[in-house]
């Protein structure tokens, strides 16, 4: 690993305040489904300072008391604070899963998610399409904020632009969760029709800051680097960013995002050996987070094409990791590579994953004929709290 030379300088933002919460950077991980669990916040906060959110998890199932749900709002002694985040569209399930969360201390921290563009969620009126139904958008926000405050616990809420170019929601969601007392929102500035596809809005994000006054207004979008959340800032003014796909395979992305906004130069460049004992040590986490070694480092083989991301390891060697069994196997998968393989450059920057194509939101029938909820709508709604995730 090579560091670039350290300067001294102004920080380039104030810490992030979310409740009572002080986080020195300004930086978010957004949870990402079946990648953002303990293991891998672990890995990040070795790195880098931030709030580390986890998984999402349904309304429903917590209010169910899944043992799964309820495991992803457990966290551990390390994590301070614990965030966790949300998702439902029944106000009174919401509130009663905020309730569980605040109420039997199990996080410092709530997010609802209004972002998720899954065909499974948005075609029953879910995630992001949802604030297209003002009235119902504002119960949830507001079950959620009053459940939350008994026990002094911030929510928070991230969203998306709208559902597509012709039905923009954020400003108007922005302010009525402003109103409402959330702490923060943050915008992922896309539509649901553009999924991951083309570049971010970050005009939008400059909007939204100046149209919500009163609390942090949060970036999120086309972060694959340090450079980019600086710029991100200088362009919005917002108050800190959020991280989704720019770091997977990446963790060492939070120490890059550290030092930007503490106005540092260093940068981390992995060479190969880096990567590597990186990759073992998530694959311990993920053994230790999952109690099982089969199934932790079967979970860790998606990671594998990000971390690889631009290093000349060969075909061979790549679809052997993407097939580990054990930390054993891990172990001497990773010694048969050229550890001493420098930092590649440009080739293991950049995007992470699949940015797809823009694609025709799926929604119920007639859902963009009003922004008011009939009761037909009303009866469907609760079908759309699954296990899904995303934003």
């Amino acid at each position: 690993m090579t560091i670039a030379p350290e300067t001294t300088e102004t920080p380039v933002l104030p810490p992030l305040v979310i409740g009572k919460h002080v986080v020195e950077t300004p930086v978010v991980l957004a949870p990402m489904a079946g990648v953002t669990n303990t293991a891998f916040r672990r890995l990040c906060r070795e790195q880098g300072e931030g709030l580390f959110v986890a998984e999402m998890v349904t309304s429903r199932a917590l209010v169910e008391r899944n043992e799964e749900s309820l495991r992803i709002v457990s966290f551990e002694d390390f994590e301070t604070p614990r965030s966790a985040q949300v998702y439902g569209v029944d106000p009174a399930t919401v509130g009663a899963a905020v309730k569980i969360i605040a109420g039997e201390d199990r996080a410092d921290h709530i997010d609802l998610n209004f972002g998720c563009p899954v065909p499974k969620v948005t075609r029953k009126g879910g995630g992001s399409a949802l604030p297209w139904k003002t009235e119902l958008f504002k119960r949830i926000v507001d079950a959620a904020v009053t459940a939350a405050a008994p026990y002094d616990v911030p929510v928070t809420i991230k969203m998306r632009k709208g559902i597509d170019s012709d039905h923009i929601t954020y400003l108007e969601a922005g302010q009525i969760a402003e109103q409402l007392g959330v702490a923060a929102v943050a915008l992922h500035a896309r539509t649901a029709a553009e999924h991951y596809s083309g570049i971010a809005d970050w005009a939008a994000i400059r909007e939204l800051k100046q149209a919500v006054t009163t609390i942090p207004v949060l970036g999120n979008g086309d972060i694959w680097s340090a450079e980019d959340a600086l710029r991100m800032v200088e362009e919005t003014g917002c108050d800190g960013v959020v991280v989704g796909r720019g770091c997977q395979g990446r963790p060492w992305l939070f120490a890059d995002l550290t030092a930007a906004f503490a106005g540092r130069s260093e940068r981390v460049r992995p060479g190969l050996r880096y990567v590597a004992d990186t990759i073992y040590r998530h694959g311990e986490y993920m053994v230790d987070f999952f109690g099982d070694e089969g199934r932790g480092l079967r979970d860790l083989r998606k990671h594998m094409a990000w971390y690889l991301k631009g290093y000349a390891v060969g075909g061979e060697a790549r679809n052997g990791l993407a097939l580990v069994d054990s930390l054993k196997d891990l172990r001497e998968k990773l010694d048969r590579l050229d550890l001493e393989a420098p930092y590649p450059g440009e080739a293991a920057e950049g995007q992470r994953g699949r940015a797809g194509s823009p694609k025709r939101p799926h929604l119920p029938e007639g859902w963009l004929d009003s922004r008011e909820l009939s009761d037909e709508f009303r009866k469907k709604l609760e079908e759309a709290e699954l296990s899904i995730s995303g934003g």
